[in-house]
């Protein structure tokens, strides 16, 4: 990718999640396919995600905006060739005929306007006039010289004549941002996305050993029953059991496989058959994270690339509302020329008079318009500076929202650590429960029943699942962390290039 350079690894991995079935269980199609780490999910994602392609496009076209806008200071090259015919009566009175006159029109000059508003002019003219009043013979009047013409009010001064680069400009900027923020936006989702198919993984892998516990029960049932010491009950509620993990394997195993595609769709896969081999995933390693309230809010202004955006939007509005203002003045233009004036038989020899400076002609004055009611441009002005308002205080809105943003997900970061530790010590008793549960059901003393195991095993497999779902959540705090400060690409290690 032209706009994208990785520098060193993303986070590894460390180990596989399990997809077998247990003998018995209706096996779902989860053939096992070529291995998948986080960092290359990442990596294909910043290749192939279509919504990346999309907006890759918008900092070359804001670019050539900009050149465009550029582009109305440019000096331009004018040449004008014309030719009249027109009949006018003698200044003695009819009945003699009217004359016949031509009129042939040169002229060549270079001329643009400056960023103050200054329009310019550098060149000559050349007329000839000749018919039945002197014979067709040449009649050629020139000039060379210098027209200028200066906006005093309106049209005066920078922010009036660049409002359209400035606008240009910041809309470049904008571009940069926005490309960046879908860079973060794809790339929090692939890691909540990756981390939520190895939850799935996981989910799947505790279906599985809910249901090989229930089938251990059953057995133990059954050969409790044929030895006299149980009831016929105690193997249907066994066998009731097995049953139910039959359906939680089939949903899980379905689950596994609609995630992985929401995976496969973000990391740029257009085909998604429902038989194609699973990716292997691994549990990523939760990145070591130091919450800083004190600056974190200000990292985020820095680094946020919405909040900047909508800075740049404010210095659109700005020079948008600048030249509404400019534009409630009336017209008062001064303009000035200076040049010389040649008037010869030939074209050559009244160019020559010009060489010679013997005719020297200036002119100076002032033009002023003042509209009546002005209604377009108070109009205009009041929209402008309205909406500009409107972008400051949703500003002000914005911060607010990224202040208790950031907040949020600081809090998360310590509510997931705190969250494995009491899901994880949890998750050691249920399992020593079941264990001493089961101890007891197959001494056949202390009272415990098939009922007392089954619970224990679903307080089992509840606790199981609470540790998945805390370890995924631990990855995706970080990750919505990272997005509240816009730190995601560092976190990463992705560098943008420069612009195409």
């Amino acid at each position: 990718m032209n706009r994208l350079r990785l520098l060193g690894c993303l986070t590894g991995a460390l180990s596989v999640s399990a997809l077998g079935m247990a003998q018995g269980t209706p096996a779902p199609a989860l053939a096992a396919g070529p291995p998948l780490l986080l960092s290359d999910a990442i990596r294909l994602a910043l290749d192939n995600n279509p919504d990346i392609k999309v907006q890759n496009f918008g900092p070359a076209i804001a670019r050539a905006n900009w050149v465009a806008a550029l582009g109305q200071f440019d000096p331009a090259i004018n040449f004008n060739r014309s030719a009249s015919s027109s009949y006018g009566y003698p200044s003695t009175p009819e009945p003699l005929p009217p004359l016949l006159a031509n009129t042939d029109n040169y002229s060549l000059n270079l001329g643009g306007t400056l960023p103050t508003g200054l329009n310019y002019s550098i060149g000559g003219t050349a007329e000839n006039q000749h018919g039945l009043f002197n014979g067709f013979t040449g009649d050629y009047a020139t000039f060379a010289g210098i027209n200028l013409t200066q906006p005093l009010l309106r049209g005066f001064g920078l922010g009036a004549n660049l409002v359209n680069v400035r606008i240009a400009r910041a809309n470049r900027t904008i571009s940069e941002w926005q490309f960046r923020q879908t860079m973060i936006n794809t790339v929090t989702n692939v890691v909540d996305t990756y981390s939520n198919l190895v939850l799935a993984h996981d989910e799947l892998g505790i279906a599985q050993r809910s249901h090989d516990l229930a089938a251990l029960l059953l057995t133990q049932s059954q050969q409790r029953l044929k030895a006299g010491q149980g009831a016929q009950s105690d193997v249907t509620a066994a066998r009731a059991r097995v049953a139910e993990n039959d359906e939680s394997i089939l949903l899980e195993a379905n689950a596994v496989r609609s995630i992985e595609n929401q995976l496969r769709e973000l990391i740029g896969e257009t085909s998604f058959p429902p038989d194609r081999p699973l990716y292997i995933v691994y549990p990523p390693i939760p990145p070591e994270v130091t919450v800083d309230p004190a600056n974190d809010y200000e990292k985020a202004l820095n680094n946020r690339p919405d909040y900047q955006a909508a800075r740049l939007g404010i210095v659109i509005d700005r020079a948008s509302d600048s030249a509404a203002r400019n534009g409630l003045l009336p017209k008062v233009n001064l303009f000035w020329s200076h040049g010389y004036n040649g008037l010869a038989n030939t074209l050559t020899a009244s160019r020559r008079m010009l060489e010679t400076e013997d005719f020297p002609s200036s002119s100076i004055g002032v033009n002023v318009s003042i509209p009546i009611t002005n209604a377009t441009a108070r109009g205009t002005a009041r929209a402008a500076r309205l909406t500009l308002e409107q972008a400051q205080a949703s500003l002000r809105e914005m911060e607010a929202n990224i202040a208790v943003n950031v907040a949020n997900a600081a809090s998360q970061i310590e509510t997931a650590r705190q969250r494995v530790l009491a899901d994880q010590n949890a998750d050691d008793l249920a399992n020593q429960a079941l264990k001493d549960e089961m101890n007891k059901f197959n001494d056949g003393v202390g009272g415990s029943t098939v009922n007392s195991v089954i619970q224990q095993q679903q307080f089992l497999i509840a606790a199981d699942n609470s540790l998945a779902s805390s370890k995924a959540a631990k990855i995706q705090a970080v990750a919505n962390y990272d997005q509240a400060l816009g730190t995601t690409l560092s976190r990463y290690n992705i560098v943008l290039a420069g612009p195409k």
